[in-house]
This record gives structure tokens, C-alpha cells and sequence, in this order.
């Protein structure tokens, strides 16, 4: 934030009010940015494997880039990631209605989290109209 706060017109009561809930809002951040640098990691992690599986010799034609299961005609079959365009299995993948499109379950992770920002926007209007 970077401002400082006037509370000398609150009360002690709201003073310590107040003081929770920045602390509140701080430990939400740290958690909040722990679980996005978890979440990187991982991804990262997933691009690696990806990387090395796709340049065996048509790997990703017979089995799923995220698990590595065959691909069979009726009972695995294969599908493309809208945003990796790698072939994924029913299992690591989900159907997006609106994009009528299967996403594979990283590419999924991978997008921005609308929860996240929802909360932080919650916050932020709460100290608003507290601080108001």
C-alpha cells in the first residue's frame, strides 16, 4: 500500500478493528502469493515433462501428455487442449461450454483465477467503507 492510515479519529475499539483486518489482509496476500508460486512450480514442472515427452517420435499421438495413458478408439479417446493444442485423455481434460472446447487440466490451473481476485476486491472495498 505504501499510505499511511489516520486513525486518530477512531475510537480503540475500531483502531483495533482496523489493525486486524490489515493484518488479516496481509496474511491473505502471503498465502495467497505461496499458493501462486506453488501453482508456477508446478506448471513449470509440467511444461518440462511436456517438453521432453512431445519430441519422442509421435508420443503424443498415442498417449495423453498429461498422464501418459494410450489413446483406444471408444474408451480413451483422444482430444485436443484449446490452449496447448497437445492431445489429452477424458480424465486430464474438462469441456468449456462457452468456448465449446476441451481444456486439459493444467491449461485449466493455468488461467487467471477469478476467485483470487474476487476475494481481493471484497477486502479492499471492506477497509473502503470502514476507512471511508
Amino acid at each position: 500500500m505504501g499510505r499511511k492510515l489516520d486513525l486518530s479519529g477512531l475510537t480503540d475499539e475500531e483502531a483495533e478493528h482496523v489493525l486486524q483486518v490489515v493484518q488479516r489482509d496481509f496474511s491473505l496476500r502471503k498465502k495467497e502469493e505461496e499458493r501462486l508460486s506453488e501453482m508456477k512450480q508446478r506448471l513449470d514442472e509440467e511444461g518440462n515433462k511436456c517438453n521432453i515427452l512431445s519430441k519422442q517420435q509421435k508420443f503424443n499421438e498415442h498417449c495423453c501428455i498429461r498422464c501418459c495413458s494410450p489413446f483406444t478408439f471408444l474408451i480413451n479417446s483422444k482430444r485436443q487442449c484449446q490452449d496447448c493444442k497437445y492431445n489429452i485423455c477424458k480424465s486430464c481434460s474438462s469441456y468449456q461450454k462457452k468456448e465449446k472446447a476441451w481444456i486439459c487440466s493444467v491449461c485449466q490451473q493455468a488461467r487467471p483465477d477469478t476467485k483470487s481476485s474476487l476475494s481481493y476486491s471484497i477486502i479492499v472495498s471492506s477497509l473502503t467503507s470502514l476507512l471511508g
